[in-house]
């Protein structure tokens, strides 16, 4: 018999015995206690299993979180990966073009990356573009600016309501804070640690923009850089 079986049974019980009190049985108060008590015990069963049931939900919950986090990390950087990338930008054009605000995004590329590799080995590879995404986030420090590797040594920063002056600021600070870690990359052809280039974009929001005119944009200006001299970063606005 399960909890709402006895429940039920309980309940006939009293509501049996206090109808044949009405109809002149003789009223039997050790009866009614024995009820009470019966259902009392009831109650505490279904407390505990009450309490249960809401740690076991507050546990999936924080489950399904942790869960729904990590398919949208990358396990190598801990930054967000290409899928959040594309998503989030599609819901900030969507929510910039109704405030006609402006949207900056930057392209990132760590310099002669390959060449890293081949010297250095894999595992410097992955210890160099992780300590890279640590310096791109230190960066940004609004709650919707975000940090991104696209793939490989490639990595985008968005940054909703920022003009060009405001994105160019944190791109040079990007580099900045790169060439400060001084990590030792011989053949780098531009300097003798690791450096990054990057392009950047500004635009006001419309209605028909979407994500990837944006990261193709910024991709045209990193190729810039590149063909300038890399360890700098190109501006071309968005059109």
């Amino acid at each position: 018999m399960d909890l709402f079986d006895k429940e039920q049974k309980i309940l006939d019980s009293a509501s049996a015995r206090a109808a044949s009190v009405k109809n002149g049985m003789p009223y039997n108060i050790d009866e009614f206690e024995t009820l009470a008590d019966e259902y009392g015990k009831l109650l505490k069963q279904f407390r505990r299993i009450t309490r249960f049931a809401d740690r076991t939900a507050f546990d999936l919950f924080n489950s399904n979180a942790d869960l729904s986090d990590k398919v949208l990390r990358d396990p190598l950087t801990g930054l967000y990966n290409r899928r959040y990338l594309e998503d989030k930008l599609a819901h900030n054009i969507k929510e910039l073009s109704r405030a006609s605000g402006k949207l900056s995004l930057l392209m990132l590329d760590i310099d002669f990356f390959k060449k890293f590799n081949d010297t250095y080995g894999h595992n410097e590879g992955d210890y160099c573009i992780k300590s890279v995404a640590e310096a791109f986030t230190g960066c940004v420090a609004r709650e919707n600016d975000f940090v991104a590797r696209y793939g490989g040594e490639e990595f985008v920063i968005v940054l909703p309501y920022t003009d060009e002056n405001g994105a160019r600021l944190i791109a040079k600070r990007a580099l900045d804070r790169v060439n400060e870690r001084r990590i030792p990359h011989e053949k780098n052809e531009c300097a003798g640690y690791v450096t990054v280039s990057a392009g950047v974009t500004t635009a006001y929001v419309k209605f028909n923009h979407n994500g990837e005119d944006y990261i193709k944009c910024a991709d045209e200006a990193l190729y810039m850089s590149k063909q300038n001299g890399r360890n700098r970063f190109t501006f071309k606005q968005f059109v």
